[in-house]
């Protein structure tokens, strides 16, 4: 493996590439890939989100796309990480950041050889990311440039910054072109990205005070994923941060973003919903305004940011209705400290249940837990950290980690999971022993990937234990299965057993409902099934219309982690800002 040259094999397998390109020839083309081979494309080619696997299949679709593009002057880039020796998904291969330009702009690649292949004659490609950077005289510095004010300001008494900043975010004189719905992580990174290209984006938000939804859930919760892949695209988190990010300060730099970026945010502000006008190619889209009156806009886009999973999840319990005490969905939990001494039920074993049942027995609850479906254990360190490997330790900048993160089709994930969740199993024997002794029921994940695919696919489903589950194991939080109640009675569920495990607070830790449950009620049903799902992986091997144009005109959604929303904010955008050039339909 020490004996390969990454630089000149890259560069043999680009000469080969364009050769092949040149000679439209997707039997040439095929040869360059290996027949797993898969090629990734996040509008670098086309203007969608999609994996396409296989050489029988990449030849012709890469080949086609490639012409239709435009695509010209794929290379090694000089100004970032060089090409190297590197292992992924257990497999020692090399792998090269390149550049490439197109009809529409400039575009970055990235190219894997097993080492294996790089033998070969031609030498063949794992994978090859292809991804778009920025639309030709439509780039981030020239907007910025266009829009520069003057260095001073003769007329001292005329408006001034502020002044004019406070005005814009009025929109009393017009709409803005894009509507984001929803002041999270999600919503104010991608109305940044929509700004730095130069479309207005208004996001409103039902709270009272931007970063209330961080602020408001419940006292102990933190980030479980260390800081270093959760970083905010423009402004990282200062060095000085914690790796365990407390919410009240995710809360507090979101305010300050929007204030930084010129964000415009309207809080105490509810999106009612909105009907598509396809003459006029914009939205109708109502808002409840802070005084209770009402504002149709609009907009041409409408960008969903309500998260993966924002809308509380209250599945039927039968005879709940029984119960004589307090019953209250996560979302509404905030702080154990008023149930000290009393017995509390918390339904459901995901990472919001199992904090709630901590932040409970800490301040003296006797807490049980009710388990309704196996659930994937993961001590927090190291093992759940295994996962964001690529951003740790000296090496790339965060731009070209954030590459490499994008560049890694599904059937490659799923395979450096397993290897990963095996890993993780090891380290994690103790607890995950301890934990089936006292009844637990564990899940691995999909053919034992782990956690992040469960989060692509449902959104939940893990835990990565801050203490909790040792308190489980040891006996110090009680465990109860939900197959095996019979009813609930005024005081408690009743088991089959015949005990009946009394309690004064019921927590429902049963999870959101997708962004898709939105649809139709904002949108009408109409909409709803032009859609379809949103999340989960669709045939493209992709989420589903996430960051990427809907079947819907002018709807677009954005959610998921801090690294998901850093990194696929900018293609939403510039997908948004191409059809605000005609350059693509919306």
């Amino acid at each position: 493996m020490q004996d390969l040259d990454p630089g000149r094999i890259t560069a043999d397998w680009l000469s080969r590439f364009g050769a092949a390109l040149g000679a439209r020839d997707a039997a040439r083309l095929g040869a360059l890939f290996r027949p797993d081979g898969h090629w990734r494309d996040i509008i670098g080619l086309r203007w969608t989100i999609a994996t396409t696997s296989g050489r029988e299949a990449v030849a012709p679709a890469l080949l086609q796309a490639a012409l239709g593009a435009g695509l010209r002057d794929l290379a090694i880039d000089p100004d970032r990480c060089p090409p190297r020796l590197v292992e992924r998904a257990g497999e020692p291969c090399i792998e090269a950041i390149l550049m490439f330009r197109t009809a529409a702009g400039q575009g970055a690649g990235l190219l894997r050889i097993q080492c294996a292949d790089a033998a070969e004659d031609p030498p063949q490609a794992w994978t090859l990311l292809t991804a778009l950077q920025s639309i030709a005289g439509h780039d981030e510095a020239t907007i910025r440039d266009a829009r520069e004010e003057p260095a001073f300001e003769r007329d001292f008494e005329g408006p001034n910054w502020l002044d004019r900043r406070r005005e814009s975010a009025r929109y009393a004189d017009r709409d803005p072109a894009a509507l984001v719905v929803g002041g999270g992580h999600a919503g104010v990174t991608a109305a940044a990205a929509l700004g730095a290209l130069g479309v207005e984006a208004l996001v409103v938000d039902r709270m009272a005070r931007i970063g209330d939804n961080w602020r408001l859930r419940y006292r102990g919760l933190k980030l479980h994923n260390q800081v270093h892949s959760n970083h905010f695209p423009y402004l990282p988190f200062p060095k000085t941060w914690p790796h365990y990010i407390p919410k009240d300060k995710i809360a507090n730099w979101i305010e300050f973003y929007v204030e930084a970026m010129e964000i415009d945010f309207w809080t105490r502000t509810s999106f009612e919903g909105a009907s598509w006008d396809a003459a006029g190619g914009c939205w109708n889209a109502r808002l409840r305004l802070a005084d209770g009156s009402e504002r149709v806009m609009r907009p041409r886009h409408v960008v969903m940011a309500t998260s993966v999973s924002g809308t509380p999840h209250i599945p039927e319990i039968p005879t709940l209705d029984r119960f004589a005490g307090q019953v209250v969905h996560s979302s509404g939990f905030r702080d154990g400290a008023a149930w000290r001494g009393k017995p509390v039920l918390v339904f459901g074993t995901g990472t919001s249940a199992h904090d709630i049942a901590q932040d409970l027995h800490g301040n003296g609850a006797q807490v049980t837990m009710v388990q309704r479906s196996p659930t994937l254990i993961v001590n927090v360190e190291p093992s759940a950290q295994l996962y964001d490997g690529v951003y740790y330790g000296r090496g790339p900048t965060l731009e070209d980690r954030d590459l490499i993160n994008t560049s890694f089709p599904v059937p490659v994930m799923k395979r450096a999971h397993r290897l990963l969740t095996d890993k993780a199993r090891e380290y994690d024997a103790p607890l995950l022993s301890a934990l089936e002794r006292v009844g637990f029921r564990l899940d691995f994940g999909e053919d034992g990937t782990g956690w992040p695919l469960k989060y692509r696919t449902r959104g939940g489903g893990y835990y990565f234990n801050v203490g909790c589950s040792d308190l489980v194991a040891s006996g110090a939080i009680g465990l109860a299965q939900y197959q095996d109640i019979e009813e609930f009675t005024p005081a408690g569920p009743r088991m089959k057993d015949g005990r009946v495990l009394e309690a004064g607070l019921v927590v429902l830790a049963t999870g959101y409902k997708g962004q898709d449950h939105l649809v139709g009620t904002l949108f009408g049903p109409e909409v709803a099934a032009r859609v379809g799902k949103v999340w989960g992986f669709d045939a493209a091997q992709e989420l589903r219309n996430m960051w990427m144009r809907t079947p819907q005109p002018g709807l677009w959604f954005t959610g998921g982690s801090f690294a998901q929303c850093r990194m696929y904010s900018k293609y939403l955008a510039m997908q948004v800002k191409a059809t605000e050039l005609g350059l693509v339909q919306a």
